[in-house]
């Protein structure tokens, strides 16, 4: 076979979509994926149905994460085993079950988190164009990151842009996502240029968007709330001594809120909810500091949660319920809980924006 056969043979060979051959490679080499660039979002994750053995599957994953829980094995394990995991997934599993989608047989966070990438994925594509893949994962649960690394890896990407939608860095949510990213990576024989994406809590298109949601909750209202309480996922106080960041950023959140809402000090609170365990955590709880405004003769508020990127069982289920009864209880009269951003239109336009600053230099 000469040379000119050779390479006629090559040319004659279709080569599937999405592929192409080196130049310079031999006449047998296999075809090699067209270069791409990654963006995968991560949020935290969600059981697959509600029932005992689906709840008690997440749940151990999740409590046994010791970013998360981060006592010695041998005194956690025991109580997380034999009294927690036995009791628990009956409780959670009935809470999810108020807020479950059961059209798309899946939890809120899964088909708003699906949403949000499918919108992303549009901005994304008219922006740069079909060289960047958009796709989502769970730290817990399904679908996993290592799967998702896998596809990406798989369908060429050389490069990925890894970005958990946490406005607020902690190491129970930003880091284990990023721990779990990184051990994806490691089971890759042909591993990727990697990327994280920092917390975006002061971003200017993130304050924006909150702003957006806040003016447009209160438009819809016939009263003005008394107060606004911005409701953030609490932590042990001790994680703040050992030098997390969470606290500090959340109030810089609520602080910049306010001011791009024009308001004066005071017309919001900051308070944490979602306490477990018995030691102290970030104060004031939101569910007693609700209680104690009703007492006060705050008897009409409204609540938000800006570190959560998408509606989920601590939402829907603890601040539109726990904490809302809290509040009545305590003698308030009108609650109103704000959603999340979700896949609104400023939020797309604020995480597209982040991702745009951090793929600079990856892309044209």
């Amino acid at each position: 076979m000469n040379k000119d056969t050779h390479i006629s043979d090559r040319a004659a060979t279709p080569v599937p979509a999405g592929q192409e051959r080196l130049v310079h490679a031999p006449a047998d080499h296999p075809p090699v994926k067209r270069p791409k660039i990654g963006v995968l979002l991560a949020n935290l994750g969600t059981p697959d149905n509600y029932d005992y053995w689906s709840m008690r599957r997440y749940l151990n994953e999740f409590l046994s994460d010791k970013r998360v829980i981060d006592y010695a094995s041998w005194k956690w394990q025991p109580l997380l085993q034999l009294i927690i995991l036995t009791k628990r997934p009956f409780s959670s599993g009935a809470n999810y079950k108020l807020i479950w989608n059961h059209d798309k047989g899946e939890s809120p966070l899964m088909t708003i988190t699906r949403d949000q990438t499918d919108k992303i994925r549009d901005a994304v594509a008219a922006r740069y164009g079909d060289g960047v893949m958009v796709d989502f994962c769970m730290r817990y649960g399904n679908p996993s990151t290592e799967s998702k690394v896998r596809a990406m890896v798989a369908a060429g990407c050389e490069k990925i842009l890894f970005f958990p939608l946490y406005p607020h860095y902690a190491g129970a949510t930003s880091a284990t996502a990023n721990d779990q990213f990184f051990r994806a990576l490691m089971k890759e024989k042909r591993q990727p240029a990697a990327r994280t994406v920092p917390e975006y809590f002061d971003h200017p298109l993130y304050i924006d968007a909150l702003a957006q949601s806040v003016t447009r909750a209160y438009a819809g209202l016939d009263h003005v709330p008394d107060v606004l309480v911005t409701s953030y996922h609490g932590m042990p106080k001790r994680y703040l001594m050992e030098g997390d960041p969470y606290h500090c950023q959340c109030a810089k959140t609520t602080r910049l809120l306010r001011e791009r809402l024009g308001w004066e000090k005071g017309a919001i609170d900051i308070t944490f909810q979602s306490v477990f365990g018995p030691e102290e955590w970030l104060k004031p709880y939101t569910v007693e500091h609700v209680a104690a405004l009703a007492k006060a003769g705050k008897k009409r508020i409204a609540v938000m949660a800006p570190a959560f990127s998408a509606d989920c069982i601590e939402t829907l289920e603890e601040i539109n319920g726990e904490i809302r009864e809290a509040f009545e209880h305590a003698g308030g009269e009108v609650f109103t809980y704000i959603p999340c951003l979700n896949d609104d239109n400023a939020h797309i336009t604020a995480l597209t924006g982040v991702i745009a600053e951090n793929l600079a230099g990856w892309t044209p």
